[in-house]
C-alpha cells in the first residue's frame, strides 16, 4: 500500500525559473497568499503586485501562503505599465493570461526562444486592465469546459504557470 508523504518526508531540490508573475490589481489577501505559495511551488523568480500594497501582517496572507511569503522575492505598490516596460528592457517575453478576442489557448502557445517569461494576471473582478493588454502582444486563455468563462485568479495562475513549466523544460 502506498504511504502518503509529508513535507518532512519529501525531499525536493528548489529550482528558480526565469519566469516572473505580474499581478495587475490583485487585492484579496487570500489570493495574494495563494500566489506566494504558487510562485514558490513553480520556482517563480519574482512576483510583482501592481496597484496593490501587500500587507504581510494579514493573517489571511500568512495562512494561505504557508510562510512562502518569506521565500518568494516580491515588489508591491507598483505601476503595471512601468513594470512591463522594465521587464521588456530586461529581455522578458510578456504573456497576458486573459480571455480576449485575440487570445490563444495555453496549449497552442509556441515558445521558440529561451527568453525569460513574464506571466501577467489580472484583478479578481475586472481582469488585466485594457491599457496593459494593449501593450502585450501575446494573450492566452484557459480552455473552459463548463458554462463559466473564468475561474479564480489564483487557480488560473496555477494552470498558467503549470502550462508554462511544461513548455520551458
Amino acid at each position: 500500500m502506498a504511504e502518503q508523504l509529508t513535507h518532512n518526508s519529501t525531499h525536493f531540490t528548489a529550482v528558480k525559473t526565469p519566469t516572473v508573475l505580474v499581478c495587475d490589481g490583485v487585492t484579496s489577501p487570500a489570493n495574494i497568499g495563494g500566489l506566494f505559495r504558487l510562485c514558490d511551488s513553480f520556482g517563480v523568480d519574482k512576483v510583482y503586485f501592481c496597484n496593490t500594497k501587500v500587507d504581510l501582517s494579514s493573517p489571511r496572507i500568512k495562512r494561505t501562503s504557508r510562510s512562502t511569503h518569506q521565500l518568494v522575492s516580491y515588489k508591491d505598490d507598483l505601476d503595471t505599465l512601468a513594470v512591463l516596460k522594465h521587464l521588456l528592457k530586461q529581455g522578458y517575453t510578456p504573456l497576458a493570461l486573459e480571455l480576449t478576442t485575440k487570445s490563444q489557448t495555453l496549449e497552442d502557445l509556441l515558445i521558440i526562444d529561451k527568453k525569460p517569461l513574464a506571466l501577467f494576471i489580472g484583478n479578481e473582478k475586472t481582469g488585466i486592465s485594457a491599457k496593459v493588454l494593449a501593450h502585450i502582444d501575446t494573450h492566452l486563455h484557459i480552455p473552459m469546459q463548463g458554462n463559466n468563462s473564468s475561474m479564480n485568479v489564483t487557480h488560473a495562475a496555477a494552470v498558467g504557470l503549470y502550462a508554462l513549466s511544461l513548455k520551458t523544460k
